[in-house]
């Protein structure tokens, strides 16, 4: 039970940013829509603000409530690994902005991690994927 619980609370964790990153770019669409500019985002900045806040959004659900949990991680793994290295690029920064973006990339490093170990490891107990597909009478033998 103790497993189960703790495989509900990461859940909740790691789709906290993917629901809030979602949230934040609609909601202040225009300082998205500069970020984007600034790093070199230049084809449909509108669209892919909508897309991504779409599959952030659509991937953040299902992985908290652990309904499609490999589609869930491919669908944030799309996104989360390209804007990790377009951004947060460390090896580039000047001195000053070093230190903050590399430990921006190793935290977005960890994000993946987790991920990856929510594809690998599935979502436990606690997960409304238990609901679907699920047989409700007895099983026949044959």
């Amino acid at each position: 039970m103790g497993k189960d619980i703790l495989d509900l609370l990461a859940r909740i964790c790691l789709s906290a940013i993917f629901l809030f990153e979602a949230y934040t770019s609609i909601k202040f669409k225009s300082r998205t829509k500069e970020t984007m500019l600034e790093y070199g985002f230049t084809w449909q900045p509108e669209l892919l603000i909508y897309i991504t806040a779409f599959a952030l959004a659509l991937g953040g659900l299902f992985l908290l409530i652990g309904y499609r949990p490999k589609f869930a991680v491919i669908l944030l793994l799309i996104y989360w690994i390209p804007v990790t290295l377009a951004v947060y690029k460390f090896w580039d920064a000047p001195p000053g902005r070093h230190n903050i973006q590399s430990i921006m990339f190793m935290k977005n490093v960890a994000i993946i991690g987790g991920l990856l170990m929510v594809y690998i490891h599935g979502t436990g107990t606690f997960s409304v994927r238990r609901f679907f597909g699920v047989p409700i009478g007895p099983k026949e033998k044959w």
